[in-house]
This record gives structure tokens, sequence and C-alpha cells, in this order.
């Protein structure tokens, strides 16, 4: 993937995009594009392009126009179609100057117009550009896999992959944290798009285009995820057998994997957790691979958190040269700011931190490519809030049965603090709001009440504008008319694909840790036939009784080894607030939590802040380090607010302005040619 920016004068008055933000947007973004870096500008428009080679490395530089040089285009991501897509468009009448999908995107819509994006199967954020008809069109994919933020200010329309380049464009944009934002961090793990964290800065929604033209702006979805409406009929729903099922997810998924593997001009490698998941992408990348098959894993000096067993037995199996990287408390403090500054928004868990290291390990191993298993679990329910729904509801039918609560104790077998471990506080904690079993967000209800619970750490200032917003009932008020004609389960996963997995998963794990060392991260399980047919199974294919990707562990039995499929489900999970709390921390953590600079900030009060410390280090020092969720949750997500306050409110992000440019076209000053 790559990185681009732009600015727009929507505004005649605003006059001409200076060529100096545009450099300096691009010194923003050279992580995400250290190949080749290329511009474009005219008396309205500017697009800046960093590149990371992984389609047609010959050619394909960007910013690329159409064959007549009006339409211009600035692309980050693949469209694993764009073979089939270039031989209708030759069929149509257009000629290729290059074998880039790049080209293709363009010329598609030159002969579909709006229609081009839901042709396209694959990961994108793009920018396309009309100077004739002076039109600027954003296009972001189905999921979310790339990011795309955009800032309207003053008539002009900034635009980049990440939030640091738009506020390197103008020293003059705001910055501050929107407290919307906030609200929504603290409630749901993460913003929700259009909503950003900081004021003024959007994010296009997953699966939309965004048109600005003559004035005027249109923003359209050209995809939703859909599921059988089970009310009315079964229009819709998966009407084969299991056995069928298998056979048809074993085949999406191959051809999936096959189209990540072969479409690239490099390497492609495979991340390995060593849960059910990675192992079947990872042992199906490696069949597709026809020659050497890399593989790269996390280890963990926390016992707790470590699968090193699991991934050793599939890379034996798989036959993969595999790559490991140890990663330890002290090694997570120690980046920490470096994940903050890439993620670009609060987290309420470290696991970006070791993917940030796995991923400077892939480039280090000279891999530019990864496939990852990321979707799955999202597809085909495999976390256990699906199953805590499921019991929850079927308990709420019959609360004063205590054999129906009992399924509790089947929950969050890899906890060593497990909620369930004390019968009468999870009856308490899981029993709450059970007349509610039917409304929509009832299985996401304990997550976000358990999160919301940081508020308590809350400025005055910051309470106040929080109690102003209702991030869960704002949420619950954009459903989709048709939400509530939907089973339970595809509820439970609709939301979870709407908050977590973009915002958070797609974003903070995916995207920006892989990006921050130029590695591409891909997703069979987010291929949009995979996620169709996904979402067409009936919930019992899922979700049997309360065993999780009943049908995906099916698929993988012929190519998994059986320990991997019997295993229980372990999500990715990494030592939380002890990284921060033992006597030999780095010495930015005294400094962010300081209370000057707690106060600065005013999203915390710091006195509560200082108790939260004071309790964490006093359980750290006992040595066996038993925080509640909520402790763990509330010390992460202050240290990470506080140096993004410190990182981009309080200092402007710098970049490096100083490059050399592969792509040079400024009308602006008449002034054409493509250096080399």
């Amino acid at each position: 993937m790559c990185g681009v920016a732009g600015i727009v004068s929507v505004s005649a008055a605003a006059g001409p995009p200076s060529r100096e933000a545009l450099m300096r947007m691009l010194g923003a973004l050279a992580h995400r594009g250290p190949d080749e870096r290329g511009i474009y500008r005219d008396e309205r428009a500017g697009l800046a392009h960093a590149r990371l080679s992984i389609i047609d490395i010959s050619s394909g530089q960007q910013p690329l126009a159409d064959a007549s040089g009006t339409t211009w285009i600035v692309f980050n991501g693949e469209i694993f179609n764009y073979v089939e897509l270039r031989e209708k468009l030759i069929r149509l009448g257009y000629r290729f100057r290059t074998r880039s999908d790049t080209e293709v995107i363009v010329n598609a819509y030159r002969a579909w117009g709006e229609g081009a994006f839901e042709r396209m199967t694959g990961q994108w954020a793009l920018a396309i550009w009309d100077s004739v008809a002076r039109r600027l069109v954003l296009a972001r994919d189905r999921t979310g896999i790339c990011p795309l933020h955009f800032c309207e200010r003053e008539g002009r329309l900034y635009f980049a992959s990440e939030v640091k380049a738009i506020f390197a464009a103008d020293a003059a944009i705001p910055r501050t944290f929107d407290p919307v934002g906030i609200d929504q961090t603290f409630t749901l793990w993460t913003v929700v798009a259009p909503q950003n964290v900081f004021q003024g800065i959007k994010e296009l929604v997953p699966g939309h285009f965004r048109i600005y033209e003559n004035g005027d702006v249109r923003d359209k979805a050209f995809w939703k995820p859909r599921y059988p409406q089970f009310s009315s009929s079964r229009d819709g729903q998966f009407a084969g057998s299991l056995d069928d099922a298998v056979k048809q997810v074993r085949s999406a998924l191959e051809s999936a994997t096959s189209l990540r593997m072969v479409r690239s001009d490099v390497s492609v490698g495979s991340y390995l957790s060593g849960g059910l998941d990675s192992s079947l992408i990872a042992a199906m990348g490696c069949h597709f691979a026809g020659e050497r098959f890399q593989t790269f894993s996390l280890r963990f000096a926390d016992a707790e958190y470590d699968e090193t067993e699991f991934q050793r037995l599939v890379a034996r199996v798989t036959g993969s040269e595999h790559h490991e990287v140890v990663v330890s408390r002290s090694d997570i403090a120690e980046i920490f700011p470096q994940v903050i500054y890439h993620t670009e928004r609060p987290i309420l868990r470290t696991a970006p931190a070791p993917l940030f290291l796995l991923s400077r390990l892939v480039r280090a191993c000279g891999v530019k490519v990864v496939l990852s298993g990321e979707g799955a679990d999202e597809m085909f329910a495999g976390y256990d809030l699906f199953r805590e729904g499921k019991v929850r509801r079927f308990w709420g039918r019959q609360p004063a049965s205590t054999r129906r609560a009992r399924l509790l104790e089947r929950l969050y077998p890899y906890l060593t603090r497990s909620p369930v471990r004390q019968q009468a506080m999870a009856r308490q904690f899981f029993g709450r709001n059970l007349s509610e079993h039917a409304a929509p967000g009832f299985a996401h209800d304990t997550r976000w009440r358990t999160t919301s619970g940081i508020k308590r750490l809350f400025s005055s200032d910051m309470c106040a504008e929080s109690a102003k917003h209702d991030a869960v009932s704002n949420l619950i008020a954009s459903l989709p008319p048709e939400f509530t004609q939907w089973s339970s389960l595809a509820q439970d996963e609709y939301l979870e694909i709407q908050t977590l997995l973009s915002g958070y998963l797609l974003s903070s794990q995916g995207d920006r840790m892989l990006m921050a060392h130029s590695v591409e991260g891909r997703f069979p399980f987010l291929d949009e036939d995979v996620v169709a047919l996904a979402n067409s199974l009936p919930p019992a294919y899922k979700l049997r009784v309360l065993d999780e990707k009943h049908v995906l562990k099916r698929v993988a039995e012929p190519i998994v080894p059986s320990e991997i499929i019997a295993r229980k489900k372990q999500p990715f999970r990494a030592p939380d607030a002890l990284c921060f709390v033992d006597h030999d921390t780095p010495a930015y953590i005294d400094d962010a939590l300081s209370e000057a600079a707690i106060r600065e900030a005013n999203v915390f009060d710091p006195d509560a802040v200082a108790r939260l410390r004071s309790k964490c280090r006093t359980q750290a020092a006992t040595g066996n380090g038993d925080l509640s969720n909520s402790d763990n949750m509330a010390m992460v997500g202050v240290l990470s607010t506080q140096l993004l306050h410190q990182q981009f409110v309080a200092s402007r992000p710098g970049g490096r302005h100083a490059l050399e440019l592969t792509v040079d076209i400024d009308r602006e000053h008449r002034v054409e040619g493509a250096l080399s």
C-alpha cells in the first residue's frame, strides 16, 4: 500500500494549492511509500503520492492520468481483479500505457463513472481529480482496510491517508481533541467513521465515495453488508447443507488467497499467530506460493500470551521459512510513543505494539506483503462476544433459570482473571439488562458498559462534554432499517464490523502498524465474495451451539493440524498496564502522566490518574500482576491519549521535506515532466 494526499480549492477564491504544502504532506507520509514519490498541481488541485511498489514496479508511477491527461488519480491499495477489468476496458476501446491496477481504475472511472467502485475487488483509498469538470472523487474500500481522512477549511479540502499529513499541510489547521471522538473511544473502543478523535478531521466511511463538484458535496454508499431477513423470507440465505457450505467457503477462500498471492510483483509472506485463522491462510498461501514462502510470528516473554508451540507446529507442517520476534513488557514500553504516533488515536490495549515490532521484522527480512487472518472472527462468528450474546439471550428468555446461567462458565477460558471465575459476580455482571435481550446492541452492552467505566477518570470539562453525547444511542440510531429483521448473530456481527473491525483492528492493529515499516497487509477473509458468502450462511453453520467458526474448522481440517483446530479460541493479546508501572519504565511515562501534562490536555483528572497509577503499581509490586480488565484499559487509554496530545496537539508532527520526486507535474507554472 502507499500514501495519498491532496489539497483541492473547492472555492476559486482560495487560490491554487501550495507546492510546499504538498511536499510537507509527502514528507509526513514518507514511511508509507519509500520507493517513489510524485505530485500533480494545477490552479485548483494538488495531488501527492508516496509509493510502495507492489504491482508493475517499473511503471505505474503516480499521480497518474488517463490518455487525455485530464483525469488524474492517486491511489493506495490493490485491486485484485484489475486484470479482468482491464480486459473488459480494452474491449470497450481503452488503451493502456502501464500494467498497473492504478491505470485500470482511472479508465474504469472514465468508462463507468461511480459504478466503477462496485466492480472493483480489493482494498483501496483513492482520489480522482477531473481537471476539466473540476470534480474530485474520494473513495474507500468496503470494509475500511485502507484509511482516508479529510478536512474542509476556508475554501480548501485537505485529504490524506494519515491525519499527520493534513496537519503538516497548513499550520493554521486547528489541532484539538474532539469530545465526541474521545467519548466514542472510551465507550466503543474506537471512533466510528466519519467521526475522528481530532476536531475538524473526518474519515471517509468504508464502502462510500464522496464527490466535490461546483460547490456541492455528495456522499454515497456503493456497498453495504447484507444479511438474510429472517422475519419475512429466507431470500439471500445460503440454501445448501453444511457440507455444501464447507465446499463453497473453501473454494472462496482459496480463490481469495490465490489472488492475493499471484497479483503481486514482489514476494508475499504471511503472519502466523498459531490460531485457526492465520494457520488456515498460511497453509493456503504456502500452497499457492510456488516458491520460498515465509511466515512471521510473535512470541511473548510472558507465558500467558505466548503461542509459540502452535506457531512452530504450523510452520513445520507447511514447510515455511519461519521467523520470530520475542516481545517483552519493556519492549512494549519502549516503542509505545512510536505506536501512538502511527495509530493517531487513543487505544485501550497494547496489542498494536507487538505488531509494530512484527512488521519491522517482516521488512528486515525483505518482504513487502503479508497475508493476515484478520476478519475471520467477524465473518464467521469467532469472538467470545458472539457466544456471550447467545448465552445471555438464552438466559434472558428465562432469567430465573440457574442452569442457563451456568453456560457463562463456557466463556473466556483464556483469561487469567476471567469474569466468569466467580459465579456470583458473573451472574450479577452478565445478568444486567436481560429484559433487553431482543434490543439492538444487547450482546455488546457488557463491553460498552465496561469501557465507559474509564470515564470516571475524565476531567470535569470532559465529563460535561461527554454528557452532551451518547455514543451508544447515536450508534443504534444510525443502524439501517433492516437491522431488526436480521438474526441476532447477524446483528452482532454487523456492529462488530462497523466499530471494532474498521476503527481498531484494521486501523490501529492493521494498516498503521504495517505501514509504519512500509509493509502491505492483505486479508483474504475480507474478500468481497468471502464476505458475501459468510453473511449468507445460517447462523448455526458459524456458531453451532457454542462452537465458534464451526464451518471454518471444517474447511481447515484437510490442511491445518488437528491441534490447531481443537484448541480453545485465544484472541491476540499482549501485556497491558504492567508494561508501564514497573520500577524501570522509560522516563516519558512520568512526563506524559505528570499533573501538568494531564491538566494541559484536560481530558482526564490528575488526581484520578494518580490514584490509578498508584493502584496499578501496588498490584504490580505484589508479583502476580492481577490487574482488572478495567484498570488495564484505563491505564493504556490514559497514557495513549496523553502521548497523542503531546505529539499532535502540543506540538506538530514533523516530516522529511527534501524529497526526490519521480513524477512532477506542475501545471500551475505550466511545467510538466516525469523525472527519472
